[in-house]
């Protein structure tokens, strides 16, 4: 009769051997997952919630250790970092469901904030608003444009962006001032009026900020088999 510890030798040699040749690509995988996770990344966009800022299509650098350095595949934070200033772009986690969402700040802790309409008025201030880059509405998806869009330049609220308006597609708005609870955030999308934001989830807390939106690395069209945009490659986001 053959002894069972017998058995596991020959398995604990194999796995012995597979560690040897394979350690240092394990390695490697889990200090670039790892990097991914708490230092830089880069995510697609699927949607149209940040046009004419962001595309379908695009794949945006993020900058994770701006707000603090993570322990990796956690939200716990081993350093502070800079607190997100009003019109940044930033990836967070839905404090709904968990989804990854890239949408601007407009409002941080303790600002009061109100969308009448269209108009933005934060603290007070009413945003201004004036002709935006027409040029941009060329390089909208289809069935957006359809849409008849409108770019405008909102400025005065704060730093001073283009925004997208569907006139024809109604949105909620805020009439009365709501103000930011500390260590929260409130966050809306450039293209007002298709934008599953802080008017729909609530307040974004700073713990669910995964890191700043800085460039589009490269961009993709899905209207046009995935082609290379070219022009928009390393294009700053601002």
């Amino acid at each position: 009769m053959k002894e069972s510890g017998s058995s596991t030798i020959p398995s604990m040699q194999s796995a012995t051997r597979a560690w040897r040749e394979y350690r240092s690509l394990v390695l490697f995988l889990m200090l670039m997952l790892g990097f991914r996770s708490a230092w830089a990344d880069w995510v697609q966009v699927p949607t149209g919630s940040m046009n004419p800022t962001i595309l379908e299509g695009d794949r945006v650098l993020v900058d994770k250790h701006s707000y603090g350095l993570r322990v990796p595949f956690t939200l716990a934070h081993l350093t502070r970092g800079d607190d997100p200033q009003r019109g940044e772009i930033v990836v967070f986690d839905s404090p709904l469901d968990g989804t990854s969402l890239v949408k601007r700040v407009i409002a941080v802790p303790g600002d009061s904030v109100a969308l009448a309409g269209e108009r933005l008025v934060v603290n007070g201030v009413a945003a201004s608003y004036s002709a935006g880059d027409a040029a941009q509405l060329r390089t909208l998806l289809a069935a957006t444009r359809s849409a008849d869009p409108v770019i405008v330049r909102e400025s005065g609220a704060g730093p001073a962006h283009d925004i997208l308006l569907m006139p024809g597609r109604s949105t909620r708005s805020l009439p009365q001032p709501v103000t930011v609870p500390e260590g929260m955030y409130f966050m809306l999308g450039d293209s007002r009026d298709n934008s599953a934001d802080s008017r729909y989830i609530g307040f974004v807390p700073r713990r669910n900020i995964v890191g700043r939106a800085t460039r589009v690395v490269l961009s993709l069209d899905p209207e046009h088999y995935y082609l290379p945009r070219a022009a928009r490659w390393l294009h700053p986001l601002d």
